[in-house]
């Protein structure tokens, strides 16, 4: 029985001093790149009010540190950054920090459930076009594969509104939860399911279909190896060599790969929150977009941003415990 494999001490800390100034650096150039749009939260709130009085847009830019120069407000930002305050959203008059985390679990419910969907099928129908590569079902999937790549995701979600929603009546069109039937325990989260189903598939069949083509690939390859055909000559079963001996190596490319799709499911939920109505950080983050809420915005990126260095971290971590041969350096 082999020892488990540890982590140095020496490779934890240089990764995480490399998170650290990864997120610094994400923090300092969104930074700059929104102040470069135009208008502000004082302009939007003004228009709201119906002024654009400069004595009130004045005491507006004032009040919320706007009129500061621009390195002052980077410097004040990065303060509460390191002491984790994320500063006020006056288009919404509360905390930022209140408003990120309200959303937040709807947002790891949409992503853990695309994410999930997206490896189970992916293996899956990667493995079976393997085991039938050049017949029938090799190509069904593979150019099943290739229209989901092709096709934009939110395209995919409106045509699904349209079907399942509009003319089938199956679905929500929107929302997370059916708001005027009050409903709690089971009955919630059946109705939560509902409402997700729709996002999560559309979430999910981009990278389902790369998902499925690089499983396929790596099983090819592997089941092209002398292992594999010594593991026949012993007499067994195919289902054991694909599943057990050939999936094991294959799928090693895929944890790497669905690792880095991490930050590309956050970004992709901004058009699916938005397209579905779903109450997460990226509608939030859309709004505020829209809204010149440049703390909230700001906040919200820097949040994810660190949520993908670490995940990745993470992956890399993993694959290395899992795949002796990997060098830390």
């Amino acid at each position: 029985m082999t020892a488990k494999r540890r982590i140095p001490l020496s490779y934890l800390g240089k990764r995480l001093v490399h998170v650290v100034l990864t997120v610094l650096g994400i923090a300092i150039i969104n930074f700059f790149l929104l102040q470069l749009a135009p208008g502000d939260a004082a302009d939007v709130l003004a228009g709201e009010a119906g002024t654009a009085d400069p004595e009130y847009l004045a005491n507006l830019r004032r009040e919320f540190g706007l009129d500061q120069p621009m390195l002052h407000q980077l410097w004040a930002f990065l303060q509460r950054l390191f002491m984790f305050d994320f500063g006020y959203s006056y288009r919404h008059n509360m905390p930022v920090s209140t408003l990120i985390f309200e959303r937040i679990p709807a947002t790891l419910i949409l992503v853990g459930s695309s994410i999930a969907m997206a490896l189970v099928f992916g293996i899956l129908l990667g493995v079976v076009a393997a085991r039938t590569a050049g017949r029938l079902p090799d190509k069904l999937i593979s150019l099943a594969s290739l229209l989901f790549y092709a096709t934009p995701p939110f395209w995919i979600g409106l045509m699904m509104i349209v079907v399942f929603s509009v003319k089938l009546g199956w679905t929500p069109t929107g929302g997370m939860s059916d708001i005027i039937s009050n409903k709690t325990g089971l009955a919630y989260v059946l109705d939560v399911m509902r409402h997700l189903a729709l996002p999560a598939i559309t979430q999910a069949v981009f990278y389902l279909a790369i998902y499925t083509r690089l499983v396929r690939a790596g099983m090819l390859e592997v089941l092209s190896l002398e292992y594999i055909r010594v593991a026949r000559a012993k007499g067994i079963s195919e289902n054991r060599i694909a599943y057990h001996h050939a999936l094991r190596n294959a799928i090693f490319p895929l944890i790497t790969v669905a690792g880095t799709n991490l930050g590309a499911f956050l970004g992709g939920a901004v058009l699916t929150e938005t397209v579905f109505s779903w109450p997460g950080v990226g509608r939030l983050m859309f709004d505020a977009m829209f809204q010149r809420d440049l703390n909230l915005l700001l906040s919200i990126l820097v949040l994810s941003s660190i949520f993908v260095v670490l995940v990745n971290l993470a992956v890399d971590l993993l694959y290395a415990l899992i795949n002796p041969t990997v060098e830390l350096r």
